[in-house]
This record gives structure tokens, sequence and C-alpha cells, in this order.
């Protein structure tokens, strides 16, 4: 159940290669392929529900794409939700794709399709133990990082920059904050990996054993690509990030809380509720100033409603409470704080690695089995916007 509940959520939590389990490579490649598979699908199932069904419902943390707020919405795409999810999944297959033919140069078939589904659904399954590193191949983790940004883009922006109307794509608020984030914690990953080892940075060895990239280049490869798998909670390895030195380690701690834009495969709270969060947040101070000045909110030339800013903080509330929560459950299983902290901020993302002993290189074998059956509930609500998880259980829902 908790290996479903990862592939389906794209979480690419698993709980293969220890505790007695089989290594990833010895589990039949029939399983495996469906792990990969039911990550795909739900990857698409989530861009159909927010982007073409939740909206129309009134219901989920997506009523930031009605009108209110600037950019593609559900019904700018088609006019209709059929014809809609038929667009998406034409652009979802498409983009799958051509990421399997690029992967194939350097992978076997199996390999490149595996890689490209869990890619584009941003879930984190690898066919391998040691995930993408373990490929140990600069092409690959250049190709990936690539695609894992592009399936952390909202994909009604993809729908619009193939009907060549690029220039709004680059208008776009939540795009622009979105790639301004991903390059930013890229370059200081970056920086805190091979500066200590140039003598640039004060240099101390890790825990690991770890003093720094030996160039720039492998710097920014490793830096780029843990970056992008965080930041758009796909949950790919290449390093072992919790060896590296403090500073990029905080930068992808950081991004844990991120995640990609409204409208793709990633999970975690979006860009564009921070976005939101910051701009109220600016605008209170300023009131504070200027008690008497009317001050809306405005994405771009347009003014968000009060009803999606409220709906932007409560998710926000919602999504901390629910970390709190499983934290606390977690610990009271007998976990140190730290893995019970990093597996509740993982598996409400949908990230899939964590911290302490649920890092890059481990997994979630040794957990205890009630432990499991809480993550797979924090993956489920965080995968459904949490709204919609609450609103099942309340009657009035059940009534109308």
């Amino acid at each position: 159940f908790f290996e479903t509940m990862s592939a389906f959520t794209t979480t690419g939590s698993t709980i293969f290669g220890g505790a007695g389990n089989p290594d990833i490579e010895d589990v039949p490649h029939a399983f495996l392929f469906w792990r990969s598979l039911a990550h795909w699908m739900g990857g698409m199932g989530i861009i159909v529900l927010t982007l073409a069904i939740l909206p129309l419902l009134g219901v989920g943390g997506m009523q930031l794409y009605k009108a209110e707020v600037p950019g593609p919405s559900a019904d700018k795409l088609t006019p209709r939700v059929q014809e809609t999810a038929k667009r998406l999944w034409m652009i979802y297959v498409g983009i799958t794709f051509v990421e399997f033919l690029v992967l194939l140069p350097a992978m076997n078939t199996f390999d490149a399709i595996n890689h490209a589904f869990a890619t584009m659904a941003t879930g984190g399954f690898s066919t391998k133990n040691g995930s993408v590193g373990q490929f140990g191949s600069a092409y690959i983790d250049w190709v990936i990082t690539i695609f894992m940004f592009l399936a952390g883009v909202n994909f009604a922006l993809h729908f619009r920059m193939l009907r060549g109307k690029a220039i709004t794509v680059f208008r776009d608020t939540e795009f622009r904050v979105y790639v301004g984030i991903t390059l930013v914690a890229t370059l200081l990953i970056t920086i805190g990996t091979w500066a200590p080892a140039m003598g640039y940075l004060p240099s101390y060895e890790t825990e690991g054993g770890f003093l720094g990239y030996a160039t720039f280049m492998e710097s920014l490869r490793y830096g780029a690509f843990q970056a992008s798998a965080i930041i758009t909670t796909t949950g790919f390895g290449t390093a072992d990030y919790e060896i590296w030195p403090p500073l990029a380690v905080g930068i992808i701690f950081i991004c844990f809380y991120i995640g990609g834009m409204a409208g793709s495969t990633g999970g975690g709270v979006k860009v564009i509720r921070h976005v939101l969060m910051f701009k109220n947040s600016f605008k209170e101070i300023k009131q504070l100033i200027h008690p008497q000045a009317i001050m809306p909110v405005r994405l771009g030339n347009k003014v968000v409603s009060q009803e999606v800013m409220k709906n932007v903080l409560s998710f926000i509330v919602l999504y901390l409470g629910l970390i709190g929560f499983g934290t606390m459950a977690m610990s009271f299983l007998g976990l140190d704080i730290l893995t019970s902290f990093g597996a509740t901020l993982s598996s409400v993302g949908n990230v899939g690695p964590a911290f302490g002993t649920l890092g890059p290189t481990e997994n979630y074998a040794h957990l205890p089995q009630m432990a499991k059956w809480v993550l797979s509930f924090l993956m489920m609500a965080g995968r459904l916007e949490i709204f919609t998880v609450i609103i099942v259980f309340v009657p009035a829902f059940w009534k109308r």
C-alpha cells in the first residue's frame, strides 16, 4: 500500500533496498514498470484535476485559477473540461516521449522509459538503488535536470507556448519567480559545494568526509540537479546532500517547502502561493505605515480578491499544521525528531527523500508499520491539496 500510494501521489518514497527487502535491481521489471506507469498516471491526473475539474467544482486549493488571478486558467484553455483534459494529455505524452528519445543514447530502453515517466510526473522512482547518480553520466544528469524543470512548469503555460504565445509565458509572474528561485538555489548550492574546496569560503570536513567538488562545473551539475529535483518535488538523487556543507544543506532544506508551479505535476506549497503570501505580507506592513490607504494585492495588472487571499493563507496554515501533526505522530512512534520532521515534510510535499535516516541514500523500509500508514495518508493529503481531502469528511458536502 505504501509503495502504491507513493507511486500514484508521485512521491517516490520506496521500501526497496533495505531492511530485508530486495534491491531495486533485483525486483522484476514488470513491477518496476508498473511503479513508473503509476507515477506517470498520477502526475497527469493531478494536472487535469487542478486545471480542469477543481475550479469548476469550486473546491480545493486551486481557486487561484479563477479569473481573479491573471495567467492561464482552466476556462481559458478550452471551453470544455473534456477538451482541456485531451489537450493536456497530448502535451504530457509529447514531452515524455521527447525525454525518452533524448535519454536513449545513454540508457537502455527500459531505463529510459521508466526515468522519462518518473521525471515528467515529478515522481522520482528509479530503476537503480542509487537513483540517477548510479549511472554516473553528466549527460543523463543534465537531460533529467532540464525535463524536471519543465515538469515543474504550469502545463497551461506549455499549452500557450505551443500556440505561439511565448511572450505571455515570460510575462507570467509565477513563471518568472519559479525560474528565479531555481537559478538562485542552483547558484547558492554550487557555491556552497565548490567554494570551500577552492579556499574561497572556510573549508571544513563534514560528517561524511566531504570537502567540496574539485571543479565549478561539477558543483554546478550536482547543484542544478538537486535544486530542480527538490523544488519540483521529483526527488531523484545524484549526490548525498546530507554530507554537503551547511550552506548547501540549508538551501536544500528551504527547497523542500517551495514546490513547483500550480498546474504542474509538482507537489509542495506551489510558487504562486508563496508569491501571494509575500505580497500580502508587504501590503500589511505598508498598511501599518499608511493605515488609511487602500492597498489591494496585485498580481500583474489585476487585483487579487480577498477570497483568493483567504484561500492561500488558509492552505499555508493547514499545510504547516499537517506537518506539525505528522511530525508529532512520527515522534510518538519512536523516530528521532529530524527523521520525523523530514519524513513528514517530504511526504506532505510529495518529494521522496528526506533527512536523518531517510536521506537520499536511504529508504523507508526500516520505519514501523504504523509510520508507513501515517506517511501514506500525508502523501494523499498533500497530493490532493489538503482542502480536497478535508471536504470529503464534511457532511454538508455530501448533502449538496
